[in-house]
């Protein structure tokens, strides 16, 4: 949002929009008031033509012009009028940084405005979702994952001494195998790799140890 304008000045500022009294937003600044019917679209051409080239003073008309329409068009999408102001915002700047884009003869200037006002609130409806989605689920897994802690913490407690009772039933291969799959979370293949014993080998001894340590513990599937 901080480039330059197409003939490398410094961006022009921009003036906030107001906040309240604007109940009817949605229609721009005439062109060529006073003038012969059909001027209103040549003489936007024009006035971005000269965005185009970096022209201040034709922005500022450009800007009158068209953020009224912008504002509308995202307050519809948006339905907040504090981040409608803000996109409104970024819309004009992006008509000031596209401007050298804009091709007459693919549409109206209002038209182009318009385009782009609804992507940009579609986008802000999104991101907005997006990030309320993810503070949900955190808050999701962080519930989840202290209950769990919890019921892990007592289940050990419980357990962990029928658990080495019933490891030290196990044969050497099959304990070790065991301790590094469920206890560090490793892959039968990094077992194998560990314990230097082909793969074959970990998934058979894995697989016979965790028999008998099921039958040791009394699990019933």
């Amino acid at each position: 949002m901080d480039a330059p304008p197409p003939d490398g000045g410094p961006r022009p500022p921009l003036r906030l929009l107001p906040t309240g009294g604007a109940a009817h937003v949605s229609q721009p600044t005439p062109f060529g008031v006073g003038r012969p019917s059909g001027a209103g679209r040549d003489d936007i051409t024009d006035v971005m033509q000269r965005v185009a080239h970096g022209d201040k003073q034709a922005f500022s008309t450009l800007y009158d012009a068209l953020a009224p329409l912008v504002f509308g068009i995202v307050l519809k999408v948006v339905r907040d009028r504090a981040q409608s102001e803000e996109v409104t915002q970024e819309v004009m700047i992006e008509l000031w940084r596209q401007a050298a884009r804009y091709r007459p003869e693919a549409g109206s200037v209002t038209a182009w405005a318009a385009t782009i006002a609804h992507r940009r609130a579609v986008d802000r409806v999104r991101s907005a979702q997006a990030a309320s989605d993810r503070e949900h689920a955190q808050a999701a897994r962080e519930h989840t994952t202290a209950f769990d802690e919890v019921t892990e913490q007592v289940e050990a407690r419980l357990e962990s001494e029928q658990v080495r009772r019933c490891l030290r039933g196990l044969t050497e291969l099959q304990r070790q195998a065991v301790t590094l799959a469920y206890y560090q979370g490793l892959t039968y293949r990094e077992v194998a790799e560990s314990l230097r014993t082909p793969l074959p080998t970990i998934k058979t001894r894995m697989r016979d140890g965790l028999i008998r340590l099921r039958d040791c513990m009394g699990v019933t599937t």
